[in-house]
């Protein structure tokens, strides 16, 4: 028999708030997260926005020596888990922690601790080169921190697929709690690329805005819109088996109830252009689900700002929902954080889990000009009071990844 699975923890450092209910009372204000990057100096970068953590000072949430051993992506990602642990009230001296695990991923990685070391080989020589630069630096190193943290003993795994790599982890997750395997899993994601490498590559690759005006860089689904902003952070969940949290009297956020999951086997880059691969990951997670499309409110679109992908996002909501689409509220969050690329799924699956619990549909912010190839049913500039049952959060990621989440509102009983 499959289990059910709950929200009953969130944690998150963003560039619109530095926990999970600043971040989502900062939503629901339509706080701009997006200003010019100060953590390196621009002159010679055609972008020069990003949506940067503010008053970050790390040694807030963890000892400076042990920070020093942390990659910035790595410090973000055991902040939001602290603090979704936290939050979550699971006494982790008296449980198995055997049947506790880890899903959590990044797109990049320490991104800044390899950039950082490459100019001291080249400037200093090998010799120079820090000895912890291949621990801060892979990818993996954030899960396996948070379980060094919290001492967890089951499952621990890193996800990549670039943008879709948070709402991957939580979907896995989901999995293996539904199947059994796990009683409760810390999940999300967590980038730090706004650094001179990481600009760089994707401003030669022609994905970011050159706005130099806040309110009209990031802008999906707007016709003047030309790329997406970078964006730094970190998301995550504590996922439990619905047995497990009643019987502990946990506060519950949301359940879990859908997963689509697929690949687009197009492009490195570019998703299908008919947003094929986009609508089956939907449409997957609606049966996983047992709803139809006429059940979901909200959609938590990817929504990049990219011309390419609003225009195939939206067909491929079309080709999932049909006539629905009419009927389901859209927005994309990105346009108030920017894009955190791995830690984008799990900051906005806490989006949604808000957004049912308080009957609110967040908006795009600074949308100026209809786009008719983008001509969902989008929520613009103010958000809406509406209760509603289910809530779709979408990702697709370089490399034709897809991941589609849904949630449904808690409701005692039911």
């Amino acid at each position: 028999m499959k289990r059910r699975v709950v929200v009953t923890g969130i944690g998150a450092i963003t560039p619109i708030g530095n926990s999970a209910n600043e971040f989502w009372n900062n939503i629901k204000k339509n706080k701009n997260g997006i200003d010019q990057i100060t953590i390196f100096d621009t002159i010679d970068f055609k972008v020069k926005l990003a949506a940067e953590v503010k008053n970050f000072n790390v040694e807030d949430y963890i000892g400076k020596k042990e920070a020093k051993r942390m990659d910035k992506y790595t410090q973000f990602a055991v902040i939001a888990s602290n603090e979704a642990v936290k939050d979550s009230k699971l006494d982790l001296d008296n449980i198995d922690k055997e049947r506790i695990g880890v899903i959590f991923g990044s797109g990049i990685g320490g991104i800044g601790t390899i950039e950082n070391q490459i100019n001291t080989l080249k400037d200093r020589g090998p010799n120079r080169v820090s000895p912890l630069t291949i621990p801060m630096g892979i990818a993996n190193i954030a899960a396996g921190t948070i379980a060094i943290e919290h001492g967890i003993l089951g499952s621990c795994l890193s996800l990549n697929s670039a943008c879709a790599t948070s709402t991957h982890a939580i979907g896995e997750a989901y999995r293996s709690i539904k199947d059994g395997y796990l009683d409760v899993i810390i999940a999300g994601g967590s980038e730090a690329s706004i650094t001179p490498f990481g600009i760089a590559g994707f401003q030669s690759l022609t994905a970011l805005s050159r706005s130099e005006d806040k309110c009209r860089a990031s802008i999906p689904f707007d016709k003047d819109r030309n790329g997406f902003v970078m964006g730094e952070g970190a998301g995550s969940l504590i996922l439990e088996d619905l047995d497990s949290a009643l019987k502990r009297g946990a506060k519950i956020y949301a359940e879990i109830v859908g997963y689509g999951t697929t690949c687009d086997a197009y492009h490195i880059t570019s998703p299908s252009s008919d947003g094929d691969g986009a609508a089956r990951a939907m449409i997957q997670a609606m049966k996983d689900a047992n709803i139809s499309s006429n059940s979901i409110g909200y959609i938590n679109a990817h929504g990049t700002s990219t011309e390419i992908n609003d225009k195939v996002e939206t067909l491929a909501v079309k080709k999932a929902t049909g006539e629905d689409y009419k009927n389901i509220y859209v927005s994309s969050t990105k346009s108030m954080t920017g894009h955190l690329l791995g830690a984008a799924g799990a900051i906005e699956a806490i989006i949604s889990i808000k957004s049912l619990e308080d009957g609110f549909i967040p908006p795009t912010i600074n949308y100026v000009n209809q786009d008719e190839e983008c001509d969902l049913n989008l929520v613009v500039n103010h958000g809406i009071n509406k209760e509603y049952d289910y809530a779709m959060s979408n990702s697709l990621g370089f490399g034709g990844h897809n991941g589609t989440l849904i949630f449904k509102k808690w409701r005692e009983n039911l």
